[in-house]
């Protein structure tokens, strides 16, 4: 909300409203938002959470209101049941006020709601209903606005309740197309500043004063047409659904949300009779970059589907779209004239290349054959059905198109097209698509359509080699298939591109485009994020980044993690994130943080959900530590081998991180937990490698120091030599008998045992279990590097992607009948 707004609610409640920016937004409310009470108040607090008062709103009838008043009017000629049908208007609205309001707010409108009452009654005792017909309609727009703008005043701040018979002009000498200008200025004078202002949808006038209507779902009409008179920059849809899905998810349980449509693909859509977007409803935003959002009211913090200008990710949305209740008109006496008037008035979903043809929604059947019998004309009907495949220029996607033609093998096609604009390809049918039809061309045609974020954190010598891989990976990896780059980020700067950022120039790109941020930022993107799915790599070191998987877990967020911080955290830390984790049916892949690429991960994975039980865990888990011990034979002073590591890249940046074993500890814990055991830290014993005057010095000193560590090694080496053996440091668990040993630490081993071998930097696991007894399983090979670590987190990837390939989300829809 505005500061003033934020101040005024402040005074009124004492509950403080969000600032936002001072944009105008229109939001639109639909009948089923404001069906009772509590749709009300949700409604009063989305506006209070997303509001400014420069905004307007549009509201439609509460719930079932417009089918209320209709049937007054079909019930004119019987006075009994239109006294009953009245009746029940009225005790709808009073119950409405009644439980919102109370004293002089109350009063008011009900004396306001007697007055409309007696004014129906009036119009019927003059025979003037049917001559009132759209004055009547009008009647539940006005209620709802009027109620809204009451309840809002007591609640939030000053509210205005406008009548857009006195706004919108429409012009009856030509077919009823909107008097922009006069319309503008009348909503421009009819806002009231430092107030939020409500005008009522559906309705409007032309320019001789007498009421008309915007059609059925007029209100998101109204909407948008007030964006555009406005110059608004958002229109956002609050309605029972939380957007447009690749199907109607009433008919097809797994349809998917597109989270972000083209304009134009939203327009076909709109035009075939998609059930949330109207028709019209697109047409006012066109000359304005204004964005259309379809949120749901009953799930407002859902996001829900967002139509706009987008790049190619929104451009690969594929949906489909049926519809039973289509009328096909032929005739051979269609001259080019009344074609162009029944494209003008009826807004026909087809028509044939050979003129004689049109296909037309039910909506306009009537009008539409009276027009025909006043030309005439000598025509036949027969009532089709339609399922269409929507995307944008899909008519030339020829995959697409080769799978909807499968999709209908064996079906009877009364006639299959392409539309004109190219965005849908259309098959009719003489008989209604049954729910299982469609839900089988869904299926095929939208297998694998589904879209892929994937963030990268960390832009290190790891992070940096894993996108020089990701280029080659995204073509040649078929899992990988729907896999978007479309953030970067380093401790300090992030690059997000919801559109997109190209992976070949992904460091580049970085470098030119990055910008400040904090981790809320970043929550705050994410947990918007318009993509299907989205995986974030963390290849930090950052313990503190780590402790945003508890906020990627809450918004199901996919973990890939070299970052070692989270699976080695305190117990009740690292069950949390287990917890929210399976909550949200996040996954959390970590093959990276032992190992490197070595699939020692996958190996105990698989030995546990197979049944097996592991006894014995151990091995030498770091690189560094494996390449310092195996070159270490007397020749050559420790200190000089660790100098001679350090400027080659092989230790970190300061080389006690990797002597003080706490790395070889954590890797240890983590194998521990995966293999099913609930260990901390600190169960594990931790041998330092650093003597302890050597443990707090500056790190120039201790590198200039480096030499009086020769002594405390060399006897470490003379021992070992003594006893014909070498120094290795090993992590071992065990678990004899429920009773569990966990160390880390230095190791004499005879010089034929199978971790004294090891090529310098090695790595090797050994495993023992219920199965694996006499003969350990043994995987052995590079521990660090940037190609294995890299292809490591590779390696999750794909798996992750071939998971996420097979896991179905059934649509769970909030509100709606």
């Amino acid at each position: 909300m505005s500061q003033q707004l934020n101040k005024i609610a402040t005074e009124a409640s004492a509950e403080p409203l969000r600032v936002v920016p001072k944009e105008i937004s229109v939001h639109k409310f639909g009948g089923s938002s404001l069906a009772n009470a509590q749709c009300i108040e949700r409604v009063v607090a989305i506006l209070k959470d997303n509001a400014n008062l420069s905004d307007l709103v549009v509201v439609s009838a509460n719930g079932k209101t417009t089918d209320q008043l209709f049937a007054l009017l079909a019930n004119d000629n019987d006075e009994s049941e239109f006294n009953q049908q009245l009746e029940l208007v009225l005790a709808n609205q009073q119950q409405l006020i009644s439980e919102l309001l109370s004293g002089q707010n109350e009063h008011e409108l009900l004396s306001a709601l007697s007055a409309d009452i007696d004014q129906i009654k009036l119009w019927r005792s003059n025979i003037e209903l049917a001559a009132q017909r759209n004055n009547l309609l009008a009647f539940g727009e006005v209620w709802s606005a009027r109620l809204l703008a009451k309840v809002i005043s007591t609640k939030i701040c000053p509210a205005n309740a406008i009548d857009a018979r006195q706004v919108y002009i429409l012009d009856s000498t030509n077919n009823f197309q909107l008097d922009e200008s006069l319309s503008q200025q009348n909503l421009v004078n009819k806002k009231v500043t430092g107030q939020l202002n409500i005008l009522t949808g559906f309705i409007a006038s032309d320019e001789q004063g007498r009421a008309q209507t915007l059609g059925r779902n007029g209100s998101d009409f109204s909407a948008t047409i007030a964006a555009h008179l406005l110059n608004a920059s958002n229109t956002v849809l609050w309605t029972d659904i939380d957007g447009i899905y690749s199907a109607d998810p009433r008919v097809v349980p797994n349809a998917r949300k597109l989270h972000r449509l083209e304009n134009s693909v939203a327009k076909e859509l709109g035009r075939l009779g998609n059930p949330v977007l109207h028709a019209n409803t697109l047409n006012p935003l066109a000359t304005h970059n204004i964005h259309l959002h379809v949120a749901s009211s009953f799930a407002p913090t859902i996001t829900g589907t967002e139509i706009g200008a987008f790049g190619e990710i929104a451009k690969q949305e594929i949906s489909v779209t049926h519809n039973n209740d289509l009328l096909y008109i032929h005739s051979d006496e269609f001259t080019a004239d009344i074609l162009a008037q029944i494209e003008l008035r009826f807004q026909p979903l087809y028509q044939c290349v050979d003129q004689t043809c049109v296909v037309l929604s039910q909506q306009f059947v009537d009008l539409a054959l009276q027009y025909l019998e006043q030309q005439q004309l000598s025509f036949s009907q027969k009532p089709v059905s339609l399922i269409a495949v929507v995307g944008y220029n899909i008519a030339s996607r020829g995959e697409i198109k080769a799978r909807f033609k499968r999709a209908l093998t064996g079906e009877p096609i009364a006639k299959f097209v392409g539309s004109e604009n190219g965005h849908s390809l259309l098959a009719f049918f003489d008989d209604a698509c049954s729910v299982e039809f469609v839900n089988k061309v869904h299926n095929k045609v939208t297998k694998d359509t589904r879209n892929i974020g994937l963030v990268v954190a960390g832009l290190g010598n790891i992070g940096q080699r894993f996108l020089e891989m990701l280029p080659a990976q995204l073509t040649r990896v078929h899992a990988l298939e729907n896999v978007h780059l479309v953030g970067l980020a380093t401790s300090k700067k992030a690059l997000i591109n919801t559109d997109g950022i190209d992976a070949k120039h992904a460091v580049e790109l970085f470098s030119e485009q990055s910008k400040n941020y904090d981790n809320k930022q970043l929550v705050q993107w994410l947990e918007h994020h318009p993509y299907d799915e989205l995986v974030l790599v963390d290849i930090t070191p950052s313990s503190a980044f780590s402790d945003l998987y508890h906020d990627f877990f809450e918004q199901g967020i996919h973990v890939i993690s070299a970052n070692k911080s989270a699976g080695a955290s305190d117990p009740e830390n690292y069950h949390n994130l287990l917890a929210k984790m399976e909550l949200s049916k996040s996954k959390w892949l970590v093959n990276a943080t032992v190992g490197a690429g070595l699939p020692i991960n996958y190996a105990l994975n698989d030995l546990k959900q197979s049944g097996d039980v592991i006894e014995e865990i151990s091995g030498i888990f770091s690189g560094t530590l494996s390449l310092l011990f195996a070159n270490f034979d007397g020749s050559v002073p420790f200190s000089e081998l660790l100098i001679d590591a350090l400027e080659q890249g092989f230790t970190e940046p300061d080389p006690r991180d990797d002597l003080s074993g706490l790395d070889v500890q954590r890797k240890l814990l983590i194998l521990a937990r995966l293999a099913g055991y609930d260990l901390a830290l600190e169960d594990i014993a931790c041998e330092n490698l650093v003597p302890e005057f050597a443990q707090k010095l500056e790190l120039s000193e201790f590198l200039a120091r480096a030499n009086e560590l020769d002594s405390y090694y060399g006897d470490k080496l003379a021992q070992a030599q003594q006893q014909n053996g070498c120094l290795r440091y090993i992590a071992r668990f065990i678990d004899v008998d429920n009773k569990i040993s966990a160390r880390v630490g230095l190791e004499i081993l005879p010089n034929d045992h199978a971790f004294a071998n090891l090529t310098p930097c090695d790595n090797v696991f050994l495993l023992k279990s219920a199965w694996y007894q006499d003969n350990p399983l043994i995987i052995r090979g590079p521990g660090a590097g940037r190609d294995v670590t890299a292809g490591g987190l590779h390696s999750d990837l794909v798996n992750l992607c071939k998971e996420l390939a097979v896991t179905t989300k059934a649509v769970e829809i909030k509100g709606i009948n």
